[in-house]
């Protein structure tokens, strides 16, 4: 049942996903499944398969809970063959939930007490009959042994029993909460007193939206005010409406087919009804529905880190270069470290240019002498403090010594000092001070981005919206999950690669990766794959798994540097065969391999689509899926916020990319932000179609705010500035609340007052 669920959710065969989630269940990895089982799954991609990894979980802890459901009414005695229909058939947890309400075991209520009292007869004929009298009718159940004194005690009875009654009615439930996601708005206001401290949410002192319009930034900023204390958060289920009867008032009325005709017991009728919407549903319901609000929120806060992460692992490597990493400082010096084209550390130093040293002579030729000793080919640069005072140094050493060809690259240096700090750093590094590890990780990262960056905590790499406002556990889990497919796509030196980049290859763990590592440095390179099988606590199933992620250069067998997978080799061979080629000469030999029929070499163990992926593999061994390398060259003399100016036209680098727009790095020590608006002259939905992190683009300022440290930029390069609009944020300062869907504004201008967002000001301090 839930394989067929998802077949349909995901348009494709329930045979594919039936494969796919014996594979998963049977301990295989997305990767491995989606390059290697691919006749197995009739062809699902990686992304498919995230979606059916998911959902799954998902149905399976529905499925889980159902049946703790339908125990414990059974248990109860009052499981039914309707009940356990609309059970069996509920496809969300919201849906299950409401079922199981009026079952649910809890502490006894005012309704119960009323019950046990007696009183539930005398609820039962005043809501199926209007044309009784209360007062008269509440007489009769008068009993002071039972705590019913007189009339009154007993009519609240019997409206606390009609209250639960009704609020634990799913589908009542069904009707208020659709309602609600359609026409409820979200209201923020200021909380008394917070006014000056609570500065930068004051785009939502008086701000009102539709609670089905609220984007995620929004709801996290908002949210963030109210847990610091400085923003009040309601729901507004009849937006514009003052006084009167609310709309869920008037649907929970409806539902009970009760109605105002004038007759004895309506009065209390439409009484039961006001009290079960503003005592028992009302808070409920805006609970519930800021909690969905806040799941969706993070939900899309989470895609948009694991997106933009994405971007940045996979960014193009330099290469196998003599690299030097700088880490810009003022006071305490910049740090100096060389690395080989292995990325091991073969100097160090720190030199001492900027102020109150100002040694900037000694520095530079302290940089030239490095650069000559060690044949440095790249100058990787952090874009830290101090880092285009660093990168004119660099660029006057060059200048002046023609005989060095270095290439210099200015790089983010995000969470370089939280690796320089960790265990892992200790345990590369263990005679290396902490101050020159960061200068070490700048020049691998720029060797390559992805080996690095896998060494450093996801949430210190800064390129996520309100990463911190996020459940912490499913961030990680969806971060990880696109460390390990980035890794998988891209292959790992097996006789290189540190632990921290072989824990995240398809079948290995942080233990094994160790192992692996121990049995290298014990026993010498890996010759072969076969040999992994020689490794502590590495069996048949973790080397199926990972043996074709691995590759080995200059080994005992050249398909150990491909993508080929160890099972495969017996095609190749077979190729070998038919070609009467050797496999060193097959290798990169386009016009043979053009000329095979991939049909001729599908046996009972490998398909059409494996043999396809073999000779496709053979013609270009190991290629890397990452772009070519290219680098942005900031503009000389504009080193700070104040040197820029309106109109000024600047190359820079993405740097994070969010749903309202993207961060450009244009070597000012503060990014920038283009807004949704201001990326193209066309409308999108999504900043990712025009842009992604990493890439270079060139933008114009179109605002600078020295005192705030905002910068607002167009890459709409024909664009000039105009006078700032009132933020879209804000509703009219009347005091009113809105009756009117808020309109998101044309992208016809960019929002030159973009910069008031308070994402913004969040931002800025998680890059910090």
């Amino acid at each position: 049942m839930i394989n067929s669920q998802i077949a349909q959710e995901l348009n494709v065969k329930p045979e594919q996903i039936n494969a796919a989630v014996e594979l998963l269940d049977g301990g295989a990895t997305v990767p491995f499944i989606a390059r290697y089982r691919k006749e197995a799954t009739q062809g699902l991609d990686d992304t498919q398969l995230r979606t059916l990894e998911q959902r799954l979980g998902y149905l399976r802890e529905l499925e889980d809970r159902r049946q703790v459901i339908l125990r414990s009414i059974d248990e109860q005695g009052k499981l039914d063959d309707a009940l356990k229909g609309k059970i069996v058939k509920a496809d969300n947890k919201t849906a299950l939930e409401d079922l199981y309400l009026p079952y649910k075991p809890r502490r006894r209520t005012k309704g119960q007490i009323a019950i046990e009292a007696g009183l539930e007869p005398l609820a039962d004929h005043l809501f199926a009959n209007s044309e009784l009298d209360p007062e008269k009718e509440a007489s009769a159940f008068i009993n002071a042994e039972n705590g019913v004194a007189d009339t009154k005690t007993a009519l609240e009875g019997a409206r606390h029993i009609l209250m639960e009654r009704f609020a634990e009615d799913a589908a009542l439930l069904g009707k208020i909460r659709d309602y609600l996601n359609k026409h409820a708005y979200v209201v923020s206001s200021v909380a008394p007193g917070k006014e000056k401290d609570a500065s930068k949410y004051k785009d939502y002192f008086e701000h009102s939206e539709k609670y089905s319009a609220v984007p995620s930034h929004r709801a996290l900023a908002m949210f963030r005010g109210r847990n610091e204390g400085m923003l009040f958060i309601q729901l507004d289920a009849a937006p514009g409406q003052d006084s009167g009867v609310s709309p869920c008032e008037e649907i929970i009325a409806e539902h009970f087919s009760i109605r105002q005709q004038g007759r004895a017991a309506d009065k209390w009728l439409a009484q039961v009804v006001q009290w079960t919407w503003k005592v028992k549903l009302s808070l409920h319901m805006e609970t519930e529905l800021f909690g969905a609000l806040r799941e969706k929120a993070e939900e899309e806060a989470i895609n948009v880190f694991a997106k933009n992460l994405n971007d940045l692992l996979m960014a193009a490597p330099a290469g196998a270069k003599v690299t030097m990493g700088l880490d810009p400082g003022l006071r305490t010096g910049v740090k100096v470290a060389i690395v080989d084209t292995t990325g091991k550390v073969i100097a160090t130093n720190t030199i001492f240019p900027h102020a109150p040293q100002n040694q900037w002579d000694k520095a530079a030729r302290t940089l030239a002498t490095l650069c000559k000793q060690h044949k440095v080919s790249l100058i990787s640069i952090g874009n830290g403090t101090g880092s285009r005072e660093t990168d004119k140094l660099v660029a006057e050493m060059l200048s002046n010594n023609d005989d060095i060809k270095a290439q210099k690259i200015m790089i983010s240096e995000a969470g370089a000092s939280v690796y320089s700090a960790s265990e892992l750093a200790s345990k590369e590094l263990p005679d290396l001070d902490v101050s020159l590890r960061g200068a070490v990780s700048i020049a691998r990262r720029l060797q390559d981005p992805l080996a690095e960056l896998v060494k450093i905590e996801p949430k210190a790499i800064g390129v996520g919206q309100y990463q911190h406002d996020v459940s912490q556990s499913l961030l990680g889990r969806s971060l990880d999950k696109v460390i390990e497919d980035c890794v998988n796509a891209v292959g790992v030196d097996l006789n290189m690669a540190s632990p921290a980049l072989l824990s995240y290859v398809s079948g290995l763990n942080k233990t094994l990766a160790q192992n692996i590592v121990h049995y290298r440095n014990q026993n010498g390179a890996f010759a072969n794959r076969k040999a992994l099988l020689n490794v502590e606590r590495l069996g048949p199933k973790a080397f199926e798994q990972a043996a074709g992620f691995l590759r080995i250069v200059e080994g005992d067998n050249p398909l150990d540097s491909s993508a080929v997978h160890p099972e495969a080799y017996p095609v190749v061979d077979a190729i070998v065969n038919d070609t009467q080629v050797a496999v060193n000469d097959l290798i990169g030999n386009t016009e043979v391999l053009k000329a095979l029929s991939p049909e001729r070499f599908i046996n009972d163990d490998f398909g059409l689509p494996t043999v396809k992926d073999i000779l496709s593999e053979l013609d270009k061994p190991g290629r890397d899926p990452r772009p070519e390398f290219k680098t942005a060259a900031f503009k000389d003399g504009v080193n700070t916020l104040s040197d820029l100016k309106v109109g000024m036209i600047l190359e820079g680098v993405v740097s994070n990319v969010a749903n309202f727009g993207a961060f450009v790095d244009v070597g000012v020590h503060q990014d920038g932000l283009v807004h949704i608006s201001a990326l193209t002259n066309k409308f999108i939905k999504d900043p990712r179609d025009v842009v992604k992190t990493g890439d270079i683009v060139k933008v114009k300022v179109i605002e600078v705010d020295v005192e705030r440290k905002r910068i607002s930029f167009t890459m709409r390069l024909d664009d000039t500035p105009a006078p700032a609009q009132p933020h879209d944020n804000k509703r009219a300062s009347s005091g009113k609340k809105a009756s009117a869907p808020r309109r998101e504004r044309p992208q016809a201008k960019p929002q030159n007052n973009a910069m008031g967002n308070a994402f913004a000001d969040a931002f800025a301090k998680a890059k910090k």
